[in-house]
């Protein structure tokens, strides 16, 4: 492992690093030199003589095959080796989109030759070339053709990551790089083969630039060396901005790729009797030039501050989307590779909180957050001291109304409330599930959109019970929305992936049993026009929250309505350049009783509670793993688009987000109406409801 432990724990991509070789038709010594004496795990490497051309290749007479000129038999290294310790790198002379026919030609020639060469020796990744021009319909074109038809290997389009806001390149005309990978993935129609490998350049854009390509499919960062700088021991760096933007990437499993010559006078002490960055001791005669480059890169990634106990429990939830579809459908699907077999149930999680009784393994989950129960019994605690004086706390009972009690923690808390405040306290509990009234248990109403579980319509039907001077917790709540880049979000919504795999089967299962299942779904308007429930993490959030429903309670209103329509105007940061909205993040605060709260806002969520799973869209870990931590209860909520938008610098997102209210049925609609409309999604309720 090229960058070491980091604490243990971390088993992301991004604890792999690699290097970028020149072409070397002796594959065997190319591998054990950048592995064993470099301490590199993989070599990006030239598939192909680069001097090979198809129109100079000579045939012999009778027209028959010719041997290409590959780096290599397919026998002279394993399987094993081909596909884990290599990456193909594509020529990069081709030029698909040239205006010379005969160099066009054989760029897709050579570029088809190599993927099929790649392809059969079982590579997980090839590295395709930059676009030479800002025209690149052709090559797009192609790259496109081979991946209707490709096995599961990835693509990775290299792109520069280069953004100028006055200068333009000979290659960018805009002078953003993110303009060139937009158009060519455009081109593929968002193909989730089809991936970035960003090369990081000395000089970088800001940080509001840099922020968008963490919601892109961004699978590897090539540093070059001479982005490096030389500290005061001679030894290569990074500048803070760069140290920043790597441990970004590698946070999120982006793997890096070191490339170029060395550029820096190591000190020759070092090189005599030299430690890597595992203690190991590396002879001087075997040391690899670019060495001390993976050395810097393996110091980062150890000094990176570890993971709050919380957010590594929650690793294997990132951008796992669970679907609150109604109902079951006990589908199955076997998938099976060299490494496992695995048989899953399409399971959606119940989303109907009027309609369905949940399980008893439901309620066990949402009962583990101690922080939620712990800020409902303050605000329980704050109201009774409000309502009862101290003169009067022996004789004076306040009557409490739990509504939706399922097996417990509410109705502990407020027990527990009017025992250190010293106040009586007489409770109702209401409950339609028969079996969780046998174990007096509590089940939450908030969502992770604040209202999206029906608790208007619950707290509306019980207020009758209340008195014209009563306190309802919550008081009151409010629903959030953030437009997102979200490329693994958007190409997840599928029907065969969402909320069917537990931590343990997605911990396990490899990749190759993940994509299989990819090819064997499809893309409907049902799967865009549900909101899922996800730990958002590779996602880039283009602009702050707005607030969208407000609720307060009691509401004693004559005209009273729990349908809501809101417009919504988001301001893109000029300096971010364009970018791609795939969907909208939701969140919710709640204002439990006066400064008691309790949500999962970004701004001003709850310690311990962000990013965590809706209350109805149960997390499977507790059936699999005793960890005893404290679990929270929500994640945030993922209103996808059918058809990603594009914001260009200056140009604003004009949003309308709709609550809708039947005889039957609540449901949400949503549209994008500037700078390009979308249709309205979820209409008349058509894909995604909860029933009353």
């Amino acid at each position: 492992m090229a960058l070491g432990e980091r604490g243990g724990w971390d088993k992301s991509e991004s604890r792999y690093c690699g290097v970028e070789t020149d072409f070397n038709d002796d594959m065997p010594h190319l591998l054990s030199f950048n592995l064993s004496s470099g301490g590199f795990d993989f070599v990006v490497a030239s598939l192909m003589d680069p001097n090979y051309r198809p129109s100079l290749m000579e045939k012999d007479i009778g027209g028959g095959s010719h041997v290409l000129p590959f780096a290599g038999s397919d026998l002279v290294l394993s399987p094993s080796q081909w596909s884990s310790h290599v990456v193909g790198k594509i020529s990069s002379w081709i030029d698909l989109d040239s205006e010379d026919e005969i160099l066009r030609t054989d760029s897709e020639t050579t570029l088809k030759q190599e993927i099929s060469w790649a392809s059969h020796l079982s590579l997980q990744a090839c590295l395709l070339p930059s676009p030479k021009g800002a025209s690149c319909a052709n090559y797009a074109r192609c790259v496109n053709q081979i991946l209707q038809s490709l096995n599961n290997m990835q693509l990775w389009l290299r792109i520069p990551l280069v953004k100028n806001d006055d200068d333009t390149t000979d290659f960018i005309p805009s002078g953003d790089s993110w303009e060139l990978w937009n158009s060519f993935r455009l081109l593929c129609e968002h193909h989730s083969q089809l991936s970035v490998a960003l090369d990081v350049l000395s000089s970088l854009p800001s940080a509001n630039s840099l922020g968008r390509w963490l919601g892109e499919p961004v699978r590897a960062a090539i540093i070059h060396t001479d982005s490096f700088l030389t500290n005061a021991r001679g030894y290569p760096c990074l500048s803070r901005r760069h140290q920043k933007l790597i441990t970004g990437f590698l946070n999120h499993s982006i793997q890096v790729v070191i490339s170029g010559k060395l550029n820096h006078g190591v000190p020759s002490v070092s090189l005599d009797s030299a430690l890597d960055h595992t203690g190991t001791n590396v002879e001087s005669s075997q040391r690899h030039s670019l060495r001390p480059y993976l050395d810097y890169i393996a110091y980062l990634y150890q000094r990176m501050d570890p993971l709050p106990e919380q957010e590594r429990f929650e690793l294997s939830y990132r951008d796992f989307l669970q679907s609150p579809l109604q109902g079951h459908n006990p589908l199955f699907h076997i998938i099976s590779d060299e490494f496992c077999t695995i048989e899953f149930s399409n399971y959606y999680l119940s989303f109907q909180p009027l309609m369905d009784n949940l399980e008893a393994q439901t309620y066990e989950t949402f009962e583990k957050d101690s922080v939620k129960y712990i800020q409902y019994q303050r605000a329980i605690g704050n109201a009774l001291v409000d309502r009862v004086p101290d003169e009067e706390a022996s004789s004076l009972t306040t009557v409490l109304m739990v509504v939706g009690a399922g097996r417990g923690p509410l109705v502990r808390a407020s027990l527990q409330a009017a025992e250190e405040t010293g106040r009586k306290l007489k409770i109702y509990a209401v409950e339609k599930n028969p079996n969780a009234v046998v174990t007096l248990h509590v089940s939450e109403l908030l969502g992770s959109f604040g209202d999206n579980e029906l608790s208007p319509e619950c707290l509306d039907g019980a207020q009758r019970f209340l008195k014209q001077d009563g306190i309802s917790i919550p008081s009151s709540y409010t629903s959030f929305i953030q437009p997102v880049t979200a490329s693994k979000l958007h190409n997840d919504v599928i029907p065969c992936l969402c909320a069917q795999v537990s931590p343990l089967e997605a911990i396990s299962f490899s990749s190759k049993c993940a994509l299989a299942l990819q090819v064997k779904s499809h893309k409907d308007v049902v799967h865009f026009e549900t909101a899922y429930v996800v730990k958002v993490h590779s996602v880039a959030r283009l602009a702050p929250c707005e607030p969208v429903f407000t609720f307060t309670h009691p509401n004693f209103s004559t005209k009273k309505s729990n349908q809501r329509y809101k417009k919504l105007r988001f301001e893109i940061p000029s300096d971010t350049g364009s970018a791609m909205v795939h969907g909208f993040a939701g969140y919710f605060d709640a204002m439990l009783y006066k400064d008691v709260h309790l949500g999962i806002e970004p701004s001003t969520a709850t310690p311990n509670m962000f990013s965590c799973c809706a209350s109805s869209s149960v997390c499977f870990v507790e059936s699999y793993f005793d960890t005893g931590l404290q679990i929270p209860a929500w994640f945030a909520i993922f209103f996808p688009l059918r058809t990603p938008v594009c914001i260009r610098p200056g140009s604003p997102l004009e949003v309308h987000f709709w609550r809708c209210c039947g005889s039957t049925k609540v449901w949400y609609e949503w549209c994008v109406a500037s700078p390009n409309p979308s249709p309205v999604h979820n209409s008349n309720g058509r894909s995604y409801w909860v029933g009353l």
